[in-house]
């Protein structure tokens, strides 16, 4: 049973929402890379949904230069996994890949495109 925390950011209201997705909605995410763009109805979500990033149970960062799924020690000057004010700094950090697993905790992403809510199922018949 897969997991994850999809905190999807609108660009247009600048806020952001959690959403929770559980065994076959969250099974749609494994495997996509940072930057690809889905349907978000396949996970119950209005318009289409922009991948940007993500951290695994223990905080590590997702990289978009760092291939595959596991986690990786890689020389850091700046970006993601490196906070640092100090100019000319290099650091060996640990980072996850830019591939989502199932040691993937949270998921970031952007709604890219808006549109029409998908039909909720309701309880009665």
């Amino acid at each position: 049973m897969v997991n994850f925390k999809l905190v999807l950011s609108d660009r247009n209201t600048t806020k952001s929402e959690v959403v929770e997705l559980k065994d076959s909605s969250a099974q749609i995410l494994l495997g996509r890379k940072i930057g690809e763009t889905i349907d978000g109805a396949l996970i119950g979500l209005a318009g289409k949904v922009t991948i940007t990033g993500g951290s695994d149970r223990a905080g590590f960062p997702m990289r978009a230069d760092v291939s595959g799924g596991g986690k990786k020690h890689i020389l850091l000057t700046r970006g993601v996994g490196l906070t640092s004010k100090t100019e000319g700094l290099k650091k060996r950090k640990l980072v996850r890949g830019n591939t989502i697993s199932e040691e993937v905790y949270q998921v970031n992403a952007v709604r890219s495109e808006r549109g029409t809510a998908p039909p909720k199922a309701s309880g009665k018949n």
